[in-house]
Parts: C-alpha cells; sequence; structure tokens
C-alpha cells in the first residue's frame, strides 16, 4: 500500500559520528544542560535543528561531519539497552494524503509545529529528522539476518552526560542499497500493509505542505510505549481539592491501567476511574483523567499546553517529577498507565473512517528514542 525507496543524501562519516547526532529536536528543551551539551559540540546536528544559523552550519556540517550517499540505501538501525533491543529501518517513505489510507495518523497537528519543520526544510533542501511509522509487515526477520551478515557500517554509543534517554544506549547502522536483494524484500513487504504514525506527526504533515513525495521515515515492526506523564498547577491547589477524590495512600510508580498515581508534598495517592467508556478515544487513561481529575482542578482542554499549568515526561523520568514539584515548579505530578500499540492503531483505525477521531495529545512517548544525525535525507518534490 505505501512505497518506500532508498535514501539519498549524506550520512555522517565514521570518525564524526559520536559528535554528530542528537536526540531528536522536540525533546531538547531551551536553557537545559542537554541543549547546553549539544551546543558545545561543533559538529553536532543541533546547530542545524534548532541552531540560530541553520544555513551556515549545514555547509559546515556537510563539509566536515557527513559525506555523500552514494547510493540509494535503507539503514537498519538496532538500538540495544539494558538487556532490551528494537530494529528497524530509514527509508524514504510515500507521502501521501490521509484519505488515502496509506499512513494513517492518530494526533492531530498544530500549525506552528508545522510551520517551525516547513520553514527549515525549504531553507536547507533536507529533511533531518524522521518520522516514526509502525508496521505490522513481517520485517523484523529481514532486518535481524541483514544485522547478522557482517559487521555493521556504524557502531556507536552516545555520551549525552545522563541527561537523555539515549545516553549509553547502544546504536549499530547497516547500510543496506534498495537495488540489492535485502532492499528489494523490504520494499515489496512494506508495500503491502498501511504505515502508522507513531511519532513524528508534525514532520509528516510539514512533507505534505511542502509537495514532497517523499520522507524521511523509521520504519519498526515492534516498538514499546511510555506513559506520557504531567506535572500540574492547577486553577484549584490540589490540596483544596483533594478529598473530592477517592484516593488510596499508595508509591510514586507507574500505575495499574484505569489507575494514575498523584504525588504532593512527598506523598503518592493512587486514584481509580470511576467509569470507562467503551469508545476507542473515551477509555484511554489521558481522557479519564481530563474528565474526571481535571474539573476539580479547574483545568479545562485549552489550557494543556500552557507552561503555566503544564509541563510533560516521559515514564523514565519519575525521579525527576518529583523533584520539579518537590521545589514547588508544579502543584502536584501525575503518573498514567502506558498506552498500547492496540490501543493506538484502535483510534488510528477508527480516523480513516472519521478524521475527527484522534489521540488525545500528550497521550504516547515511545521510548527510546531515534538518534537523529545518522542520515540526512536529500527530498524529492512530487
Amino acid at each position: 500500500m505505501t512505497a518506500i525507496a532508498g535514501l539519498t543524501g549524506f550520512v555522517p562519516r565514521p570518525e564524526s559520528v559520536l559528535e554528530a547526532v542528537a536526540p531528536p529536536y522536540d525533546v531538547i528543551k531551551p536553557g537545559t544542560a542537554l541543549e547546553k551539551l549539544l551546543q558545545g559540540r561543533a559538529g553536532n546536528l543541533w546547530h542545524v535543528t534548532l541552531g540560530a544559523d541553520p544555513l551556515p552550519a549545514l555547509a559546515r556540517l556537510t563539509a566536515s561531519s557527513f559525506k555523500p550517499l552514494d547510493v540509494p540505501s535503507f539503514l537498519v538501525y538496532e538500538q540495544t539497552w539494558g538487556g532490551q533491543r528494537r530494529i528497524g529501518v530509514f527509508t524514504a517513505t510515500q507521502v501521501t494524503d490521509y484519505a488515502a489510507g496509506q499512513v494513517i495518523r492518530h494526533e492531530k497537528v498544530f500549525d506552528d509545529k508545522v510551520q517551525g519543520r516547513l520553514e527549515l526544510t525549504r531553507k536547507t533542501g533536507l529533511t533531518l529528522e524522521p518520522v516514526f511509522l509502525l508496521t505490522r509487515a513481517p520485517i523484523t526477520p529481514v532486518l535481524d539476518r541483514v544485522a547478522a551478515s557482517r559487521a555493521p557500517d556504524y557502531d556507536l554509543t552516545p555520551d549525552f552526560a545522563g541527561h537523555n534517554d539515549l545516553h549509553g544506549l547502544r546504536s549499530r547502522i547497516w547500510l543496506v542499497p534498495q537495488a540489492s536483494a535485502d532492499g528489494a524484500e523490504l520494499t515489496a513487504l512494506v508495500a503491502k500493509q498501511p504505515l502508522y504514525i507513531a511519532d513524528g506527526h508534525h514532520r509528516y504533515h510539514a512533507a505534505l505542505k511542502n509537495g514532497q513525495s517523499h520522507c524521511l521515515a523509521y520504519v519498526v515492526e515492534k516498538a514499546a510505549i511510555q506513559a506520557y506523564n504531567r506535572v500540574i498547577t492547577g486553577v484549584q491547589p490540589f490540596a483544596e481539592v483533594k478529598d473530592r477524590l477517592k484516593l488510596t495512600p499508595s508509591t510514586w510508580a507507574t500505575p495499574a491501567k484505569n489507575h494514575v498515581r498523584i504525588l504532593h508534598q512527598g506523598k503518592a495517592w493512587d486514584y481509580a476511574f470511576a467509569q470507562v467508556p467503551s469508545d476507542v478515544v473515551g477509555r484511554l487513561d489521558c481522557s479519564c483523567l481530563e474528565r474526571e481529575v481535571y474539573p476539580h482542578l479547574g483545568l479545562v482542554h485549552a489550557m494543556i499546553k500552557d507552561p503555566k499549568h503544564f509541563d510533560y515526561y516521559a515514564e523514565w523520568e519519575l525521579p525527576k517529577m518529583a523533584e520539579v514539584v518537590g521545589r514547588g515548579d508544579y502543584d502536584i505530578a501525575i503518573a498514567l498507565h502506558p498506552v498500547s500499540l492496540d490501543e493506538l492503531m484502535a483510534v488510528a483505525d477508527a480516523g480513516r473512517a472519521n478524521p475527527e477521531i484522534v489521540m488525545p495529545e500528550k497521550s504516547t512517548f515511545f521510548a527510546p528514542k531515534i538518534l537523529s544525525g545518522l542520515v540526512l535525507y536529500k527530498h524529492c518534490r512530487a
């Protein structure tokens, strides 16, 4: 259903790859220790994706840290961490309108975020970071075969000084020419199934608006979703409304399905949702949270992007959330149970018939993220 092709553009020089790679732009918060670390690396992609002068930075990097990709190629990409492993493939994936049902979204997109990526893409003529796509096609055996067949073209363990979950995570990459037997098999397998956007909706939408024939994408058959948790300061303080909720003393940890954990002034409570609807969006834990807890705090949906009231953290950052609330930056922290792949695909499939059916914002966090800087895709216009 969806055509993929080999990538053209640039890949890092092996001796420069550790300096070049970075976490995705949208997890690098301004003014943080992570941003300062990347800013201090002259050959880092940050200078292009978030720096003040992207074009001179790109010219510098492509002249020193990167080299041209000689033939259209796929990049088989393996990540290993803590005894776990994920393997997927970077491709040039055909860009089609959502109505075609070939690439299926599960979130709304916001014009301000699309415009930022679109402007950078038009300035550089390159796609710098991938859309994260899920497939039901059985591509993993092919990727495993490639990984077992020879030494990788890149083998790196990035150092982000512990400021990001990609720190210390080993990555191995194999270049696979599109014209090879493995490349042909991957192309045929992916074409048989639709692709689901896991992460990077704004990047895909920017490719649509830019009139591109293909976008840079990371395609994977198996992936894990972490909870996307939040720290909150309500219009009403939690201490004033706490007794309205049926809370059970607990520990600060990821809760069971249909529950949330609430942390306030060093104490944690468990809250079980009173009602879980049957519809694919309403039954999600983040929907239940917004319906049952937010009204007590005086919060409405329009506030969820307002940093005075909300900030968001991945499941692995529970200790950091406790620090943030402990300092008094926000009133409470709330931990959710992660959304499952089945839940995500159920919403996405329902949205094919009704585009208004989408996942609530900030409901999924795919982990680990994908390193940026492994390929700079020179895209084509449709």
